[in-house]
């Protein structure tokens, strides 16, 4: 789910290979000259390639049990612990296309550590598919590592990929996006910096059953032409559960979209089905920085889940870092759109010179065709330390996933600052807590403060006595106290107390109405008691 599983059956650290080894948008200068290539091979049998070839053969392997890989890994690769391999990178110089005027660049991931399953890696050039192969000759093995070790070995297959284009400046290919490890990608927009993660799709997810992780054993990348700002990646999935065929067409630029169509052909009954999953982390924010001990204004990837709906309300559910393992649940018929954003974008507002949480993408899905009903689920899970996701959102379809049917649909993925959304409605732009009451004076046990601050919109220019309306739902809890306020031209702030009903959760909900009209965004937020308790 998040955490600790990795490839398949163990978590994605945040310092792993996507955030440690490809770094925050590797650049490779395009004037490095580029060694020969390895030859690509012939996959056996038909080299004919379309989607729907591929989704044919993906659904006939759903009429069979599911058969895990038997692959005979190297012994060098089987003892590459995460310290050694840290130690091996791709020569860029050995990068697929590096010797062409393509915008497109390839470099694969080193199997080891937690990827020993080998993913293929295929080339679609004219409808027909080549394998790629790679060699010890392809990467890099530094101190303490030794490369004679490595000499001549053969590579059963890759742990992933990675696409470099000219992102950020014409003479330079920046890493822009990596799929490495179970259906797990990033992918990222001008200047920013890897963060957030999308899954191809998660099953069982916070759920009394064991989650499984259906993991891309196959992509196929088509050549892109000369000044392509496009290029399409296609990805066979598997699992015990089911099997799919998933197409990204992936357009780097100020905000890179991916534009997804998948096909899935459920073995077995799933009980829940995520689709277009993200991951992320939230440690704390001005809403629990309290129980943290640390000089940094503000520790997350992501700070809130932004649903758009269909009606036009706008809904912004701030993060928590919860003490107990929390669920949220949002039920929707084709909403516009749903994201983890990372709204603060100045360095100042988190004060970290290493991994500067001001550049990390938000992340915005938006549904298309074979969507409707559903609703969308926020997981938030306990976390002490900024190294591991511990938030995860996604669509669960309102009909269930059962053994024999299938699931066609597409949706677009858009990665980038979250300055693409537009909107008429004013945004909550901080979030704080507190102990509840008056300063100075005895107050009720128990007893919390949560205050907001809206800007944008219409608020601007508002006098201090315009006729705005809060509109507020307390759910496990009382209503002690509110007060709404000017703050300056630009921004309004609403302060209110709560006293919960007993050791549950508490459901919030806050806009501001004007003449029976929302002038806000819908403020949401879930709160437990003990949050706010110091961790270790």
């Amino acid at each position: 789910m998040t955490g600790d599983r990795r490839n398949g059956s163990v978590a994605l650290s945040r310092r792993s290979v996507l955030g440690g080894l490809s770094g925050a948008i590797a650049g490779v200068a395009i004037a490095r000259p580029a060694a020969a290539q390895e030859q690509a091979t012939q996959p056996t049998g038909d080299t004919g390639f379309s989607f729907d070839a591929l989704a044919a053969r993906m659904r006939e392997k759903a009429r069979h049990d599911y058969e895990p890989q038997t692959v005979d890994v190297p012994e060098a690769i089987r003892n590459l612990d995460y310290e050694a391999y840290k130690q091996v990178a791709f020569r860029p110089d050995r990068a697929v296309w590096g010797d062409s005027d393509l915008p497109f660049r390839i470099q694969a991931f080193h199997m080891g550590w937690l990827f020993n399953d080998p993913v293929k890696l295929f080339v679609v050039e004219n409808g027909e598919a080549s394998e790629l192969t790679f060699s010890a000759a392809d990467f890099e093995y530094r101190p303490p590592l030794d490369p004679a070790a490595f000499e001549g070995l053969q590579m059963p297959g890759v742990a992933g990929f990675r696409l470099h284009f000219p992102l950020n400046r014409p003479d330079v290919f920046d890493e822009v996006i990596a799929f490495q490890g179970a259906s797990y990608f990033r992918a990222v927009g001008h200047r920013n910096a890897y963060g957030i993660s999308a899954r191809g799709l998660a099953v069982n997810t916070a759920t009394g059953s064991e989650e499984e992780f259906p993991r891309f054993t196959e992509f196929y990348i088509e050549k892109p032409g000369p000044g392509a700002r496009s290029i399409m990646v296609y990805a066979a999935m598997e699992s015990p559960s089911l099997t799919g065929v998933y197409a990204f067409r992936i357009t780097p630029g100020t905000d890179t979209v991916t534009d997804v169509r998948a096909q899935l052909f459920f073995r077995a009954d799933i009980q829940r089905l995520g689709v277009a999953p993200m991951t992320s982390m939230f440690l704390f924010g001005e809403n629990n920085q309290a129980a943290f001990d640390d000089y940094r204004e503000r520790v997350h990837d992501s700070e809130g889940l932004r649903i758009v709906r269909r009606s036009g309300e706008e809904l912004w559910r701030h993060l928590n870092n919860p003490h107990v393992l929390a669920n949220s649940f949002f039920g929707e018929d084709q909403p516009v759109s749903f994201a983890l954003n990372q709204r603060h974008r100045m360095f100042e507002d988190y004060q970290d010179a290493e991994a500067h949480y001001e550049r990390r993408p938000s992340l915005r899905v938006e549904p298309g065709q074979g969507w409707g009903k559903g609703h969308i689920q926020l997981v938030e899970i306990p976390a002490n330390a900024d190294h591991m996701d511990n938030v995860v959102a996604f669509w669960t379809p309102a009909d269930r996933a059962t053994a024999g049917s299938e699931l066609a649909l597409d949706y677009r993925l858009v990665w980038g600052s979250p300055g693409s959304e537009t909107s008429t409605l004013a945004r909550a732009i901080a979030t704080r807590t507190g102990v509840g009451g008056t300063a100075g004076a005895r107050n009720e046990d128990g007893l919390r403060k949560f205050v907001i601050d809206y800007e944008g919109g219409m608020l601007p220019g508002l006098p201090p006595d315009a006729a705005l309306s809060p509109k507020i739902y307390v759910g496990g809890g009382e209503l002690k106290a509110s007060a709404l306020h000017r703050i300056n031209d630009g921004i309004w702030r609403f302060a209110f107390d709560v006293l919960p009903a007993g050791d549950g959760p508490v459901e919030l909900s806050v806009s501001l109405d004007m003449a029976g009209r929302p002038v806000t965004e819908t403020w949401l937020y879930q709160w437990r008691p003990g949050d706010e308790r110091r961790r270790a």
